[in-house]
């Protein structure tokens, strides 16, 4: 594993962290104080671009845009591995993922904000687990979000909400495999599944992030009604690009909000524990290759 960056070798990685992950849009974070930048190649490949860690209100965040800082990166192309694996070298121990959405319902409109409870995974090639080649675990999704992480947000951004604005706390999460938008036919299916959003990457962060023992959660912000409300126009590029910018400026002060608040609270999660009943495999019978890869996450039950 290699690590390169500004002033690297005198940065303190023990410090607990929060992450950000800014999706279509959001490519990084402007108030961010004293930022050191890191080049990280993990057990698992290079991540999506460099990492950002700066001071918010007293609280380091790391900041790491998914599809890379110019948007190279199709849904299906993310080294999600890579990108939660390095995230946790990092101690971050509490990861919000901003992304951009369908909506799938009537009363979820562009522009408004979902803090989704629920996935459905609809994706089809992406890696589900760190937990393979001679390790097994079996993991609990039950509770895909944190609830703690997730009340915090949604605390934070009740305050936020400007007139024609919205939050939807709860609602299920269709993750689809993209790039491309869905068919008429695909959209209403997943509306008679009683989805609320439907996007094409956090159900694939979140899984990794649980099993990296990292509380996650999503600001998911809705760009367009997918394709299924035909008293609207049909989700275009120029569509969610537009909803995109006004999305992101709201994005960047919810982080700002959440940050000061975490700076006095730092909240403890069950997922910071949640492989403690999920390995199966033990230690003497997993090979050395695979156990140099996920030590990061099982040494303090193997110790």
């Amino acid at each position: 594993m290699n690590i390169s960056g500004t002033k690297s070798d005198a940065y303190d990685f023990k410090k607990a962290r929060l992450g950000i992950i800014g999706g279509s849009g959001l490519y990084k974070i402007e108030n961010l104080e004293n930022i050191v930048e890191f080049s990280l190649t993990t057990p698992y490949g290079k991540p999506s671009n460099k990492f950002l860690i700066g001071n918010l209100f007293g609280l380091e965040i790391v900041f790491l845009a998914r599809h890379g800082e110019n948007h190279t990166l199709n849904p299906s192309e993310i080294p999600y591995k890579a990108n939660i694996w390095a995230m946790r070298f990092l101690n971050v121990r509490w990861l919000i993922s901003a992304s951009a959405v369908g909506s799938l319902k009537e009363t979820i409109k562009p522009c408004d904000i979902v803090i989704p409870d629920q996935f459905i995974d609809r994706t089809h090639q992406r890696p589900l687990t760190f937990f393979n080649n001679g390790i097994v675990a079996h993991i609990s999704m039950a509770n895909p979000f944190c609830e703690i992480l997730s009340q915090i947000l949604s605390k934070e951004i009740e305050k936020l909400l400007t007139k024609g604005k919205q939050m939807h706390i709860g609602g299920t999460y269709l993750a689809m495999e993209g790039p491309a938008f869905s068919t008429r036919a695909e959209s209403n299916l997943y509306k008679d599944w009683d989805c609320s959003i439907i996007g094409m990457t956090n159900h694939t962060e979140a899984r990794l992030a649980k099993e990296a023992e990292i509380a996650y959660s999503s600001i998911s912000m809705v760009t367009d009604y997918d394709c299924w409300n035909q008293n609207c126009e049909n989700v275009s590029v120029e569509m969610v690009i537009e909803n995109l910018q006004e999305n992101a400026n709201f994005a960047k002060s919810i982080i700002s909000a959440v940050a000061k608040s975490m700076s006095s609270l730092r909240p403890t999660s069950s997922f910071h524990n949640a492989l403690k009943d999920a390995l199966v495999t033990p230690k003497e019978h997993v090979p050395d290759q695979t156990k140099s890869k996920i030590e990061l996450f099982t040494n303090k039950y193997w110790n």
